[in-house]
């Protein structure tokens, strides 16, 4: 029974509590690029640029304020400094469709034209980021490192594993579910977030029923901005920040949105934790865990481990490609918010 108990508690540190942040993190973004699909109807390639910068300048707002002598306390003074970068992601975001995506809107250009337009509007953003911040990792985490500690677990259940539970990772998963809640009232019970479904279902229909489009528009890069930024510093608050890893990151991203139905809300968040659960699952060591569950003497030698952490992004790629293959709609079937 022992043995059974530790590797569940094995499961949960590398497995199950990983899971669950990771697929927050995607859930969050992969909700901004199904709302920029689902009501602007193209691609926005320049998202995981977009989460760049508003974690980059909550990291800058959060080096002013440790400076200054302000802190949060037990919780991680970025956690103050969000509200800057949120507010600086929605101004890049609206100040780049006022100067790029409006034209091709007037101009009523397919959705690939915008498509290539995200691309060069992600180079130029990489760019900037590159220039203001540099290429290399920042670390910006302080208060509390644990709710949990391993050592505090193992002596208080008598078990071999410890389950280590980290400030960051409970802050990622309250969160996101707020956010996600807050998200869906939004859509569901206001006057303007109604009015973006009928946008986003008939446009012309909506337009006639007096629904300003530019007033749309503007709360959906407003809404992708906070999504955007939000995701970014959690999974930088998690992990660390890296310019280049935002850029890594738009591939599953871009998968959990598919695979969940892109442009369909609940599906972005399905699609987050399948993608989330997918990679660890295929990329984790299983040899400890049959080690505690197989009779003694049948513990295997290597690490049965299916994949290589290196190439934890090839399985989003493998997803991606099989959904495309079957079910091009996804779980949920999108196209509408």
């Amino acid at each position: 029974m022992m043995d059974f108990l530790n590797s569940l508690v094995l499961l949960a540190n590398f497995l199950i509590i990983p899971g669950l942040v990771y697929g927050s993190q995607l859930a969050l973004g992969a909700l901004g690029v199904t709302l920029i699909y689902g009501i602007l109807r193209f691609s926005n390639f320049a998202h995981g640029e977009t989460m760049a910068f508003g974690t980059m300048l909550t990291i800058l707002v959060t080096a002013a304020m440790k400076s200054a002598g302000v802190s949060f306390g037990i919780l991680p003074t970025a956690l103050l400094a969000l509200p800057f970068g949120i507010a600086g992601a929605i101004i890049l975001c609206l100040t780049t469709d006022k100067l790029v995506y409006k034209f091709y809107r007037q101009q009523r250009s397919v959705p690939v034209i915008f498509l290539i337009a995200s691309l060069g509007v992600m180079f130029f953003y990489n760019g900037l980021i590159r220039f203001v911040i540099g290429p290399g990792d920042q670390i910006f985490t302080d208060g509390t490192r644990f709710i949990v500690k391993a050592r505090e677990f193992k002596e208080l259940t008598g078990l071999n594993e410890g389950l280590a539970f980290k400030t960051t990772q409970g802050i990622t998963i309250l969160v996101t579910i707020l956010i996600v809640a807050g998200l869906f009232w939004f859509l569901n019970k206001t006057k303007t977030g109604k009015s973006m479904r009928a946008y986003s279902d008939n446009r012309d229909l909506a337009l006639l029923s007096g629904i300003n489009p530019d007033h749309v528009v503007k709360i959906v890069w407003i809404l992708t901005a906070i999504l955007a930024t939000v995701a970014g510093t959690l999974y930088g608050l998690d992990k660390s920040f890296k310019p280049f890893t935002y850029l890594q990151l738009l591939l599953p991203i871009f998968a959990a949105a598919i695979v969940g139905g892109l442009g369909s809300p609940i599906g972005a968040i399905a699609g987050g934790f399948i993608i989330a659960f997918s990679e660890i699952s295929v990329t984790f060591a299983y040899r400890k865990f049959l080690t505690y569950n197989l009779p003694e003497g049948w513990a295997p030698e290597g690490l049965v481990q299916l994949l290589s952490t290196d190439y934890k992004f090839a399985v989003s790629f493998a997803i991606l490609v099989v959904v495309l293959l079957v079910r091009p709609t996804g779980i949920f079937r999108g196209q509408s918010i």
